[in-house]
C-alpha cells in the first residue's frame, strides 16, 4: 500500500519515569470499601516536573519560566500541573510550548502539586503516605512561602456516593475529572494500580484524508492520521493505532471511530484516541 505523508510536528515518547493514572472502572469499586483513599480534582493543564532547579515536561523537555515564578521553589522534586483555570488548557500548553517569556502571562499560572517523589528517602518519612509527602511541602512553604506553588487538596474517600457527588460537581461546572489514590501508596514510577483517574470521554466519527509520517520506532510507517470532521476542521489521530494500523492503515476516506476528553476553545477534541474503522 503507498502512504501519502503530509508533513508536521508530532512527538511520541513514554514517561516512564513519573507517576501514570490507571483508569478508574467504577464496576470494580462498586462494593468497594474506600477507606484509606483519598480523591482530588484532575486538573487540564501541562504536567510539570520540579527537579530542584527547574521545570520539564513529562516528555523531559525543559520548560522556561520567569525568574518571579520559581521564587522560593524548594531544592526537592515535586511533581504537579502547570494550571490557570478550568477549560484554559490551550492557554497554558501554548505558553508552556513558547520560546518567548510572556511575563504577565505567567502571573496567572500556578503549580499545582500533587505529590512529591522523593520525599520518603530524603526526608526518612515513616509511613511513607501521600499526606506525609505532601506535608513535607506544606512545612516548606510555611518558611518559604510562594504565590506560585499550590498544593492540590486530597480528600479523604467516605463512601461510594461521596465520590459520585465529588466527581459530578466537578464535571458540571466543566472541571476535567477526579484522581484517586491510595494514601499508603508510595511514589511509583509508570503506570500505577493505587493511582487512578476517572473522568468522561466521548466518541465520534471522522473521514480519514492523510497522514503524518512516524518518527523514531515508527519511522517508515503512520504516526498520525488526519481525519476530517463533520465542520471538515482536521484532526490529528495518533494515540491508538496498533502496529498493524500504522503499517496498513485506514484508506483515504475511510470513516473511523475515535474517543476523545471534551472540546478545546476551538471546539476541536481534547485528545483524541483511534478506536475502530466503521463498518
Amino acid at each position: 500500500m503507498k502512504i501519502i505523508f503530509i508533513a508536521c510536528f508530532i512527538s511520541f515518547s513514554f514517561a516512564s519515569e513519573i507517576l501514570l493514572l490507571s483508569k478508574f472502572n467504577m464496576q470494580e469499586f462498586k462494593d468497594k470499601n474506600f477507606s484509606g483513599y483519598l480523591m482530588s480534582e484532575k486538573l487540564d493543564g501541562v504536567r510539570g516536573i520540579w527537579n530542584g532547579n527547574y521545570f520539564h515536561t513529562r516528555q523531559n523537555q525543559t520548560i522556561t519560566t520567569p525568574s518571579f515564578f520559581i521564587k522560593n521553589f524548594p531544592p526537592f522534586t515535586l511533581d504537579g500541573e502547570l494550571w490557570i483555570a478550568r477549560s484554559q488548557f490551550d492557554e497554558i500548553s501554548s505558553l508552556v510550548r513558547s520560546d518567548e517569556v510572556n511575563v504577565e502571562f505567567w502571573k496567572k499560572v500556578t503549580y499545582n502539586v500533587f505529590d512529591v517523589p522523593n520525599a520518603c528517602e530524603e526526608f526518612n518519612l515513616n509511613p511513607c503516605t501521600l499526606e506525609n509527602r505532601l506535608q513535607v511541602l506544606q512545612k516548606y512553604l510555611q518558611k518559604h512561602p510562594s504565590l506560585y506553588i499550590k498544593i492540590i487538596p486530597q480528600i479523604p474517600i467516605k463512601d461510594k456516593k461521596h465520590l459520585n457527588d465529588f466527581y459530578e460537581n466537578i464535571i458540571k461546572n466543566k472541571g476535567e475529572g477526579v484522581v484517586i489514590r491510595k494514601n499508603l501508596s508510595p511514589y511509583e514510577k509508570g503506570r500505577s494500580k493505587e493511582a487512578l483517574k476517572l473522568k468522561p470521554y466521548d466518541d465520534a466519527e471522522c473521514e480519514v484524508v492523510g497522514y503524518t509520517k512516524g518518527k523514531g520506532k515508527f519511522e517508515n510507517q503512520v504516526g498520525s492520521l488526519l481525519c476530517k470532521m463533520p465542520d471538515n476542521k482536521i484532526i490529528k489521530i495518533g494515540s491508538g493505532l496498533k502496529d498493524e494500523d500504522r503499517r496498513n492503515p485506514p484508506k483515504i476516506g475511510t470513516i473511523i471511530t475515535y474517543k476523545f476528553s471534551g472540546l478545546t476553545k476551538n471546539s476541536l477534541p481534547r485528545f483524541p484516541v483511534f478506536l475502530r474503522v466503521r463498518k
